[in-house]
């Protein structure tokens, strides 16, 4: 069956799709032996030979899927050229198979996915499934209502208006405030940025739930596989039940 190049890789676990498009991009994709020049490209799935730096991409043999609560200091990545700790490190050597799902920066912690299932990481990354995202948040000082109120109906940032965000205030004394803040866009550092706009830094950002996930009692550094009922959940939530 022909099927675009970045869903079979996605399918056969390797990456999301958006990976599968950097990796054609960076040259190290073939196929029967030549290296793939279109992103858009339609392979026989089952006939064609398909390889990443020479190895074959075969299909996977079982999906897993991991909740982690990420520390600070740690690099949502498989492999950072520089050496610098990735969350990789926070798993069996055995889950090297297995990839992040979205972002969460270095300087921020909690929640986060990893699985080796591409299909269910793309729709949970692709803003058409606006998958919600929320966040514990400090920030110095103490913006008032009609600061925040600018935030939830969105700014422009980088010429483009944030979705509208819901913030509820839980925290504050005379240096800092608190919020809990849900989003459903996957923008570079977007809630950092926001709060920066506005002219208040963010001193901790802490993702407490994702597509209906919650860490729970997981500690910092620590990870567990999602339950089956959890696994069905996120399927049925991006239209693959």
């Amino acid at each position: 069956m022909k099927v675009r190049i970045n869903k079979f890789m996605a399918r056969s676990g390797i990456t999301s799709r958006r990976g599968a498009d950097r990796l054609i991009a960076q040259g190290r994709v073939t196929v029967n032996d030549q290296i793939v020049q279109e992103l858009g490209l339609k392979i026989d799935d089952r006939g064609d030979k398909v390889e990443l730096d020479g190895k074959k991409i075969l299909p996977i043999k079982k999906p897993e899927y991991i909740l982690l609560n990420k520390p600070l200091g740690y690099l949502v990545t498989r492999k950072d050229p520089y050496y610098r700790k990735t969350v990789m490190e926070l798993l069996p050597a055995d889950k090297s198979y297995i990839f992040p799902v979205g972002r969460l920066d270095f300087d921020s912690e909690g929640l986060l996915l990893l699985t080796n299932d591409g299909e269910l990481a793309h729709r949970l990354m692709h803003p058409s499934f606006k998958v919600k995202k929320e966040y514990l948040v400090r920030v110095k000082d103490r913006p008032d209502a009609a600061e925040i109120k600018s935030l939830e109906k969105g700014i422009y940032l980088d010429n483009k208006k944030t979705a509208p965000a819901k913030i509820k205030l839980l925290r504050e004394n005379q240096k800092t405030t608190i919020f809990s803040i849900e989003i459903h866009e996957g923008r570079k550092r977007e809630i950092r940025r926001m709060f920066k706009a506005i002219g208040y830094p963010v001193l901790l950002l802490k993702r407490i739930k994702l597509a209906g996930l919650t860490i729970g009692k997981l500690k910092s550094g620590r990870w567990r596989h999602l339950t089956p009922p959890e696994i069905d959940r996120l399927k049925k939530l991006v239209g693959l039940d």
